[in-house]
């Protein structure tokens, strides 16, 4: 085995997704096909936001309770999550492009005719395919942008990824509820403009050709499954726990907000907050991921983590203190994304897009799934009870990242049959 590198530092894996440097893009070319991706994603994540802060709304028109509620957003985030591996390993296979390309156009159009559902089931429907086409987005887009095969500075390259995802999942509530306001529920459909003619830019600008799939055959999702035995498994705990507490606040809040007597405009504006913050989350979360040990740095985010998320609930709703500790909760809570994906796809460079998909949608989905355990305890206790009771579930990211198979040297060499980097290191 290699010696492994320096904590945190990317590093330079032996089979690279593209053929050569004069096949493919080259650092500079790297960095603005990032800024390129991230500006997909930001549209992609702003309409997948559309939905939290529109749930009170929807409540009343559709009589629903907050446990139905809850089973909306996590109907959601199953849909945006669970085929990401799939869709991964499609792009590692086939080709990237097309999903970046298909992925919003999917997600904006179908998420922008939920004000004009007329029953359950159809809204269920439209969240279901809104959320595939980010599903088909997410895996490809991470590894267009991250391109650890580049060597250092995948972390920063992430973070500008996940950065237009979270200015725009910031964006979204605001802009749903701008929009409904205007012109009524019944008027979001004309959100879904932006999507139609920015499918049309992606087709034009987004570059093709060998850089868009490996030369190697990428591992089966079946393969990198297995791997989940492994550090693998400890960093999908990770995210799956940070997914928790983020699935929570974003669910729960706006509700929380409502059963205290606050406006929707209020439950939107804490959203906003939050996801505002994870946007410079994000950055700091790639640049450190650079420069750093990804495991203490993991424990030190999900450690502070928790009482800034604990704060923002337990302070009155659209209050300066509340509005502070969302944007603390915030950019603590993104800032694990980079080390996660980074860390990640180092370990399996040859499946980069699927291993994406299992650390961020696999395991989106399965912290999403507890959310309906928040949604159902809420029904008893109200919103803000159970999201408080739910929170201290961070700790196990805490617990899991101290694990010392994370610590540099110890990433675990991969077998040949997967193509990993051995010198991949959380």
């Amino acid at each position: 085995m290699e010696e492994a590198p320096a904590p945190g530092k990317g590093t330079a894996v032996e089979q690279p997704l593209v053929a050569s440097k004069s096949d493919g893009p080259g650092r500079l070319s790297a960095v603005h096909l990032a800024l390129l991706v991230s500006m997909a994603h930001g549209l992609t994540d702003g309409y997948a936001a559309f939905l939290p802060p529109l749930l009170p709304r929807l409540m009343d028109r559709l009589g629903l309770s907050v446990a139905l509620a809850a089973a909306l957003a996590t109907i959601l985030n199953l849909a945006v999550s669970l085929l990401q591996p799939l869709f991964g390993y499609l792009g590692d296979r086939f080709g990237r492009r097309p999903f970046v390309i298909a992925g919003p156009l999917f997600t904006g159009a179908f998420l922008s005719l939920i004000g004009v559902t007329p029953s359950f089931a159809t809204l269920v429907l439209l969240l279901v395919l809104g959320g595939l086409g980010s599903a088909a987005f997410h895996p490809p887009g991470a590894a267009l942008a991250a391109r650890v095969e580049e060597g250092g500075g995948s972390g920063l390259r992430y973070s500008f990824f996940s950065f237009g995802g979270t200015v725009g999942f910031a964006l979204g509530p605001l802009a749903a509820v701008g929009i409904v306001s205007g012109v009524g529920l019944d008027g979001l459909w004309l959100a879904m403009i932006p999507c139609l003619l920015w499918a049309l830019v992606l087709y034009r600008t987004l570059p093709g050709g060998s850089g868009d799939r490996p030369t190697h055959r990428p591992p089966s999702p079946l393969a990198l499954l297995r791997r989940l035995r492994g550090p693998l498994g400890l960093i999908f705990g990770v995210s799956a726990a940070a997914a928790f507490v983020q699935r929570v606040f974003l669910t729960m809040m706006p509700i929380a907000a409502a059963e205290a007597g606050r406006s929707e405009a209020v439950g939107a504006l804490m959203l906003s907050t939050y996801l505002a913050a994870q946007a410079v989350g994000t950055v700091a979360g790639g640049w450190l991921a650079d420069r750093m040990d990804r495991r203490l740095l993991l424990v030190l985010l999900t450690l502070f983590g928790l009482p800034a998320h604990v704060a923002a609930f337990w302070l009155p709703a659209g209050s300066a203190g509340a509005l502070e500790m969302a944007a603390a909760a915030g950019f603590l809570n993104m800032a694990t994304l980079p080390p996660i994906v980074v860390g990640a796809q180092e370990l399996v460079p040859r499946g980069a897009a699927a291993i994406s998909g299992i650390v961020m949608g696999l395991a989106w989905a399965a912290g999403s799934l507890g959310v309906l355990g928040t949604g159902i305890l809420g029904d008893h206790v109200g919103a803000r009870s159970a999201s408080l009771l739910s929170m201290p579930l961070l700790l196990v990211g805490t617990l899991l990242a101290l694990h010392p198979s994370l610590s540099a040297g110890h990433g675990g060499s991969e077998d040949d049959s997967v193509g990993a980097d051995p010198r991949g290191s959380v």
